[in-house]
């Protein structure tokens, strides 16, 4: 009966660990792609039209009082010929966000601005329920889109525009920048995390002719090329990289300017970060499990549908973490060393599958900017907190892969720009303390494994346990904290910096010592304390 555990032990290990494989080397494999044809990238933009074409910028809300108004800002100082330029506010919300949009949209038609306010009976269909409504009755021959959290540079349209000139193009995609990156440890996180996607992935597969996708913001799509993919659809809940996928494999193309930032506003509650994880990994898998069988009977390059493969199943790389935890300990009790595949091996292939994403994240950093190794150094904020929402990541994966509900839960914001801002006190704080919980236990059974591990004399795995410690002690201790009432904030963070420090969860100690005492948030619909026209390009 031993043997036949250890055997099962030993083989999924192994799958494990070359899953894991297959997800780390393809992070080595984008840079050196993108290393690889940065010699090839576009030198100067098109020229501009003889003609500019009507254009429809869409704005999806849905419950936004804190940031509506800086949104229809920054949109309404667009420049662009006023008599080609429409503005759709796609206004689903059911709070207080529709009077403060009527009272932006007045401003911007007493400036002879064409918005249009339009509100929906129902949210069928979410967010893309509501961009197919909008596009009905847009009068643009190409369509922008800005969510919420999103500030364009004035420049945008005019500097996306002329790539249409290639008939081919179905959309121009822009990179993200981030108004409030330094506010706390997790949006320093989160930052790394984007900049490696944008500044590594999104171009490699640009310039490698590989299929991408839409990032659902901060881009402009061509009407006819959305039509022609079967419009928008709202049987996944990452309609952007559906659409994107059906618009390449009908021929058509995606470019990525990574040289136009559009800065956004990143989650500042670990819930809100949660959520748009499970969001994104849900409707990925979703996606997959849609569009994968049309891309494998494609007449594409084995190449390209293997690196579709593993774009559109990338979110797996997370309960194949969770698998390698919990093996972990049956391992040990077996009597097996280091790892079911041997003490060298295991760990050799381990080692190669967590670098891979951290060399993508500081080259990433190194192309982006200059002495970009200087914030490269904050990578580890990154790696605990990527390893610390791996429940409720792998949640739901597991739950795409069966489950076809594609209710949106939307991200909160609260109007936190460069210069700060608060969001303690505002009602789209969610989340409650025993959400942390089970993190916190998976942090004590890593602990405990680490501590298994040493005793044992076996080296080869324990940086990743005790990364993985780390990690899951940070997100349960950010999920109690964020949950916690303010009056309990100061007391709620004292303990979890005392209890993390006694577990050896330094990233769950410094979480807890940064995060912020907010009071109550920002005027409602205001930019806080900065406005559009102050934020600096990243």
């Amino acid at each position: 009966m031993i043997l036949v555990a250890r055997l099962l032990t030993e083989f999924l290990s192994v799958a494990v660990l070359l899953g894991l494989l297959v997800y780390g080397l393809n992070a080595y494999v984008m840079v050196a792609l993108h290393w690889w044809t940065r010699r090839g990238a576009p030198v100067s933009p098109p020229p501009d039209p003889a003609g500019w074409p009507p254009v429809t910028v869409q704005l999806p809300l849905y419950n936004e009082r804190y940031v509506a108004r800086r949104l229809l800002d920054a949109a309404g100082a667009l420049d662009y010929p006023r008599d080609r330029l429409e503005i759709q506010v796609l206004d689903d919300s059911t709070d207080d966000t529709p009077a403060i949009v009527a009272q932006a949209v007045s401003r911007l038609r007493a400036r002879g601005i064409a918005v249009v306010h339009v509100r929906r009976a129902d949210r069928t269909g979410f967010k893309a329920g509501a961009l197919g409504a909008g596009l009905a009755s847009a009068a643009g021959e190409f369509v922008a889109i800005f969510d919420a959290d999103f500030v364009p540079p004035r420049e945008f349209l005019r500097r996306t525009i002329p790539y249409f000139a290639d008939p081919r193009v179905a959309v121009v995609q822009t990179r993200w920048g981030h108004l409030n990156r330094d506010f706390s440890f997790l949006t320093t996180a989160q930052s790394l995390g984007i900049d490696g996607h944008f500044g590594v992935e999104q171009a490699a597969r640009c310039r490698g002719r590989l299929l991408l996708n839409f990032n659902g913001t901060a881009g402009v799509w061509r009407r006819a090329a959305i039509e022609h993919a079967g419009g928008w659809a709202c049987d996944t809940l990452t309609e952007d990289l559906d659409l994107s996928y059906r618009a390449q494999l009908r021929g058509w193309r995606i470019l990525y300017l990574p040289d136009l930032v559009c800065p956004a506003e990143l989650p500042v509650v670990i819930s809100g970060f949660k959520s748009q994880q499970r969001r994104w990994a849900k409707g990925s898998i979703q996606t997959a499990r849609k569009l994968l069988p049309a891309v494998l009977r494609s007449p594409l390059s084995p190449w390209v549908k293997y690196q579709a493969l593993v774009h559109l199943t990338y979110y797996l790389i997370h309960p194949l973490m969770l698998a390698l935890v919990v093996l972990s300990v049956p391992a040990l009790d077996l009597g097996q060393r280091a790892s079911p595949a041997g003490p060298v091996p295991g760990s050799i292939l381990l080692t190669l599958a967590s670098l891979g994403p951290a060399v993508l994240l500081v080259y990433g950093q190194t192309v982006l900017q200059e002495r970009g190794w200087r914030r490269a150094l904050r990578l580890p904020s990154l790696l605990v907190i990527g390893v610390g929402v791996a429940w409720s990541t792998s949640l739901a994966v597991l739950s795409g892969l069966w489950d076809r509900d594609v209710t949106f839960v939307r991200t909160p914001k609260f109007g936190i720009g460069p210069g700060g801002g608060r969001w303690r006190g505002s009602r789209y704080v969610t989340g409650r303390p025993r959400g942390g919980l089970v993190e916190v236990a998976l942090g004590a059974y890593c602990g405990w494994t680490a501590w298994g591990l040493a005793t044992d004399g076996q080296y080869g795995l324990l940086p990743f346990m005790v990364l993985y410690a780390a990690g899951f002690l940070t997100v349960g201790a950010l999920t109690i904290l964020h949950a916690m009432p303010p009056r309990w904030g100061h007391l709620a963070r004292l303990a979890l910096l005392v209890g993390a420090l006694a577990l050896g969860g330094t990233g769950a100690a410094r979480a807890a010592a940064e995060a912020p005492a907010d009071g109550p948030p920002g005027l409602p619909g205001g930019p806080g304390p900065t406005s559009p026209r102050d934020t600096p390009t990243p």
